[in-house]
């Protein structure tokens, strides 16, 4: 079966300020397995997209990419799905038009990645299926935001404050742990989607918190860890 990969329209405005793609996770299930627009861990983003559109006030234009297929194996990773996604990006946008990148599991992972690509200016990664030496990339100039519950059973919080660590080489990294919170992100769905959106506004856009005194604006004033 021939798959490839999609970006799916949230929100475009006619003269975006900056733009954002959301990445999706979802484990492989062997062979070429195609992606699902109705499989939850794509599901799970829409909101996300939304309230990152929603935050955005007009200024934001929003897609979500549909990986070419699931998991991720030596032929073809997320990864390429992201290149692919930026270049398509680039062309349709006005030249240097700043980036964003927010995904969850082995989306996160992807964003980490893919942080060094041209035009990428933030990074969030949502309770990132992530090697430590995934950290091991180049991605100077970039704001990136790790968030992780503490009851994760899936993706390992400690592989994840590794990769974080190594990062922190060469961009601003921040890592927020949510109290309670689990891989799939349901409980406190708010929090973890609040987080991405209002991080990536803010970096984007360079629009302060509206809380001075939240996770977040720790975060974004220079605090490396903290806990919501």
């Amino acid at each position: 079966m021939q798959t490839t990969a999609r970006l799916i329209r949230t929100r475009v405005p006619r003269s975006p300020t900056a733009a954002v793609v959301v990445l999706h996770g979802g484990g492989g299930r062997g062979g070429a397995m195609p992606v699902s627009p109705t499989q939850l861990s794509v599901v799970r983003m829409i909101p996300i997209a939304h309230r990152v559109a929603h935050v955005g006030r007009g200024r934001l234009a929003v897609w979500r990419l549909l990986n070419s297929v699931r998991g991720w194996d030596g032929a073809h990773t997320p990864v390429d799905d992201v290149r692919w996604a930026l270049r398509q990006l680039r062309d349709q946008l006005p030249p240097s038009t700043p980036i964003g990148l927010i995904g969850h599991s082995l989306g996160g992972r992807a964003a980490i990645l893919a942080s060094g690509e041209a035009n990428v200016r933030s990074v969030v990664a949502l309770a990132p299926w992530i090697h430590p030496r995934d950290g091991d990339v180049d991605a100077s100039g970039r704001r990136i935001l790790f968030v992780h519950g503490s009851d994760d059973r899936v993706a390992s919080p400690q592989r994840a404050l590794a990769a974080a660590d190594r990062l922190s080489r060469t961009a601003q990294v921040g890592v927020i742990r949510v109290a309670h919170g689990g891989h799939a992100m349901v409980r406190r769905h708010g929090t973890f989607d609040g987080l991405a959106a209002g991080f990536t506004a803010a970096t984007l856009l360079d629009e302060a918190p509206d809380d001075s005194h939240s996770a977040l604006a720790r975060v974004l004033a220079g605090a490396s860890s903290v806990t919501t």
